[in-house]
C-alpha cells in the first residue's frame, strides 16, 4: 500500500451527510476503520469505571440489578442542558480516547492509514487525536430527506436534530479536507484525489 504523510484520519460530518458510506469504501480498500459512536455506547455499556461513575452522576436507577444500562434514565439526564451532557462526556469520551489510541498501536506499522469515524469530532476535541480531519458535505435538504427516510422521522424532529450539530461552516473551517456526498459527485474519485491512488 502506498504510503501518505499522515497516518491518522478522521471522517466527519453533520446526520445524513453519508459519513459511513465514505468509512465503508475505506474499509473496502484495507484501511481499518474505528467507529467511535459505537464504541462509546459500547464503553457505556460495559466499562466498570464508567459504570461506576455513571450511577454516581446520575444515580443507581441508570443500570438496572443486572448492570443493564437504562438508556431512558440516561438520555432524560442528558436533556437537562449541556452541564450534564458535558459531565457525562468527561466520563466517556477519555475511554473512547484510549480505544482508539489502542486501536491505532494494534495495527500493522504496514498499513498506512487509520481511519475514525467520529460524528462529534470537533465538539469531543477529538480531533487533536489525528492527524487530518475529512469533512462529508451534502446540501441540507438531501440530508433531511436522507434522516427522514432513514429513521421514519418527520421534518421538524429532523431540523431538531441538525440544529444540536456545530454548524457546517465551524466544521468546514477546522477541518483538513472536504468531500461532497450529495448524490450526484463522485465519492470513490474524490477519496482517490485526496489520498492519491486507488481505492478500488
Amino acid at each position: 500500500m502506498q504510503q501518505f504523510p499522515f497516518r491518522t484520519l478522521a471522517v466527519t460530518g453533520g446526520i445524513g451527510a453519508g459519513k459511513s458510506h465514505v468509512c465503508q469504501i475505506l474499509a473496502d480498500a484495507g484501511y481499518p476503520v474505528f467507529y467511535a459512536d459505537p464504541e462509546a455506547k459500547r464503553i457505556i455499556r460495559t466499562h466498570p469505571e464508567v459504570h461506576r461513575e455513571l450511577t454516581a452522576l446520575v444515580g443507581s436507577e441508570v443500570y438496572d440489578a443486572e448492570g443493564r444500562l437504562q438508556k431512558s434514565v440516561l438520555a432524560a439526564f442528558l436533556c437537562r442542558g449541556t452541564e450534564s451532557s458535558h459531565r457525562v462526556d468527561e466520563i466517556v469520551h477519555p475511554r473512547v480516547a484510549e480505544a482508539w489510541q489502542a486501536f491505532v498501536a494494534d495495527q500493522s506499522p504496514l498499513v498506512p492509514l487509520v481511519v475514525m469515524e467520529c460524528a462529534l469530532l470537533f465538539e469531543s476535541g477529538f480531533d487533536r487525536l489525528v492527524d487530518r480531519s475529512l469533512l462529508v458535505e451534502c446540501p441540507d435538504e438531501e440530508r433531511i430527506r436522507r434522516v427522514m427516510a432513514r429513521d421514519s422521522i418527520d421534518r421538524a424532529t429532523t431540523l431538531r436534530w441538525m440544529a444540536l450539530q456545530m454548524p457546517e461552516a465551524e466544521k468546514r473551517r477546522r477541518a483538513s479536507f472536504t468531500l461532497l456526498n450529495d448524490g450526484h459527485a463522485d465519492v470513490r474519485h474524490q477519496l482517490e484525489e485526496l489520498l492519491g491512488h486507488q481505492t478500488r
